[in-house]
């Protein structure tokens, strides 16, 4: 690391080197020197090496000492001159005298000076050897500050200066910039199964792995515990993507071929200044609101920044604010419950109602999803939720039929020692419904910490009469461990292989492979954004039992129980699909994930 020398190490550095012409230059250097080191100590002498400074203060100590010899000794010869001929009006009564004291003064004064001279550059040479070192030891200090001793990378102190002057760069330049947000999935498991060293060398191969796809202009950095950042210069989204998928499937493929280890998993949030991060402040943010959205619909994904879908990362509140911003929900209940249809396939009938939220007029959030954004960064997920449960219960009114009323909760909420299923049942209690009619979608959207806990509070609500869904299934690894570790009674099928991957003939197999499990559970299928009449079509021809989406009926205030004409929707054409309309899966999204507490 190179180590810019200031003004006052210069001035060091030439004048112990520089030939002596006359004493005088010499003193002047010397006093500008000193007055220079004066002024710079606090911040020169500011090192690990305590000894080191001392030892030059000291020294700068006696350099001053010597400087005050060297200008008064010659003054006081002097003025003893001036003295013997001031006091002799007629001169002094020996000349002899006299004229000895000015050859002594002529000769010893040189000397004198050139003597203390030569000391005072000793010492200011040895300074100057002691403050390159100091130089040399701060540098070596800051860079082991900028450096994460287990990978190698830079630290999160390196990424904030090298974030700030690739943003200068790029503002300055008119050249884009793109900033990669990369977490490790499932690392708590891998310190849990194989200890904290398996751990660590996870962590290092996903450096390598970073050493080895992004190029020499590149730079990666380890920002957190399980969380890398790399900053792309000259690289718009779309290159920020191509980078952020080959470091996946290196991942995937258990990283530096000739050091091999077990293929992991990484979730990769992008974005890139000046599009679609029109504000070089948002850059960051940007991209960490995609990596949030990727950890949350199922890991194992790169997800590049949807202004549509992420818009919540506009907020630059702090914590603090957005904790008191959802207590200001909490207290006024500033919230007001809708209910979407899920429809049977085969009768066209409502078999039940989703029960969503979004904020009223005058909330301190646009939307549900940055109020629930908001509240896990506050950490007030659990509150919000139990809050959420109490408007849509207060606003159920289910038809007589066999109908049933759907709320979505947090893993996190049923993980949590502030939660206790009696809760649930006297919020339903209260507002007359019948534990029996009602369903708890559970997403798996964040890592669960407590999977003991977890179970031990679905299986009350189970033994209460609740049933349970999995929500969201399909949409990368979401609901897959919860499927493997709970029984459920509903299947729900993420709207993304609904609207994409259900058209294309290898997601029928994964359909079907849920169906079968769906079977051996007796458990029932809905499949969820149902936008299209092609889609209704194959969502029938598959054998799913129920579908809910804008298509079959839109979220409203009230139950309704019309039913809808399967045949006359699957057969129509329309050329203005909801999929691309202001109201269309963007906003869909949105209230799908309103009442959940791990949006």
């Amino acid at each position: 690391m190179t180590v810019r020398r200031g003004p006052a190490s210069v001035l060091s550095h030439n004048a112990a080197r520089r030939p002596v012409p006359s004493i005088q230059i010499d003193l002047i250097l010397l006093v500008v020197k000193l007055q220079v080191t004066g002024r710079t100590r606090g911040n020169a002498m500011t090192t690990p090496a305590d000894g080191i400074q001392r030892h030059s203060d000291g020294r700068i100590d006696r350099i001053r000492r010597r400087l005050i010899w060297a200008l008064l000794g010659p003054f006081c010869i002097l003025m003893t001159v001036a003295a013997i001929q001031g006091f002799s009006p007629a001169g002094p009564s020996r000349p002899a005298t006299a004229i000895i004291v000015l050859i002594a003064a002529a000769v010893g004064l040189p000397v004198l000076m050139a003597w203390l001279a030569r000391a005072i550059m000793r010492d200011t040479e040895a300074l100057d050897n002691e403050r390159r070192e100091l130089s040399e030891l701060y540098g070596r200090a800051r860079q082991d500050a900028l450096v994460d001793g287990l990978t190698g990378l830079g630290n999160h102190r390196a990424f904030q200066d090298e974030l700030a002057r690739q943003l200068e760069i790029a503002t300055r330049d008119g050249t884009p910039l793109s900033l990669l947000l990369v977490d490790v999935d499932d690392l708590k498991n891998v310190n849990d199964t194989m200890g904290h060293v398996g751990g660590d060398r996870l962590l290092v191969a996903v450096g390598r792995v970073a050493a080895i796809v992004l190029r020499r202009s590149d730079r990666a950095f380890r920002v957190g515990g399980d969380e890398f950042a790399i900053l792309l210069p000259n690289s718009d989204v779309e290159t920020g993507l191509t980078v952020a998928r080959r470091i996946l499937a290196s991942a995937l493929g258990g990283g530096d071929p000739t050091r091999q280890v077990d293929p992991f998993s990484l979730s990769i949030g992008v974005s890139a200044f000046p599009a679609p991060s029109t504000e070089s402040s948002y850059l960051y943010r940007n991209a960490d609101a995609a990596l949030y959205w990727c950890k949350r619909h199922g890991r194992t994904a790169v997800v590049a920044f949807d202004p549509g879908r992420h818009g919540a990362a506009s907020d630059d509140r702090s914590v603090a604010e957005l904790s008191a911003a959802v207590g200001t929900i909490l207290t006024t209940r500033a919230l007001r419950p809708v209910y979407q249809p899920i429809f049977s396939m085969t009768t066209g009938r409502p078999i039940g109602y989703e029960g969503l939220v979004r904020p009223a007029g005058g909330a301190p959030f646009p939307d549900a999803s940055s109020l629930f954004a908001a509240a896990e960064t506050a950490d007030r997920t659990v509150e919000l939720d139990l809050a959420c449960l109490e408007i849509v219960a207060a606003g159920v009114r289910l038809p007589d039929n066999d109908a049933y009323i759907s709320v979505n909760l947090s893993p996190r909420t049923l993980e949590s020692n502030l939660f206790h299923p009696g809760e649930l049942k006297a919020i339903f209690h209260r507002n007359g419904i019948a534990l029996e009619r009602v369903v708890l979608e559970l997403t798996e959207r964040e890592q669960v910490e407590d999977l003991e806990q977890l179970r031990k509070n679905v299986e009350a609500c189970r033994r209460a009469g609740m049933r349970l869904a999995a929500d969201d299934v399909g949409a990368g690894n979401a609901g897959l461990r919860l499927l493997s570790e709970i029984h459920f009674d509903i299947v729900k099928i993420d709207l993304s292989l609904v609207q994409g991957g259900m058209m294309h003939d290898p997601s029928h197999g994964v359909l079907r492979a849920l169906q079968e499990l769906a079977t051996r559970w007796k458990a029932s299928i809905v499949a969820e954004g149902v936008e299209t009449g092609a889609q209704l079509a194959v969502v029938r021809s598959l054998g799913i039992s129920a579908g809910q989406g804008y298509l079959l009926g839109r979220p409203t205030d009230s139950m309704k129980s019309d039913g809808v004409d399967l045949v006359a929707l699957e057969s129509s054409i329309e050329t203005d699909s909801p999929m691309f309309s202001l109201d269309g899966p963007a906003n869909l999204l949105t209230s799908r994930t309103e009442i959940a507490a791990s949006s």
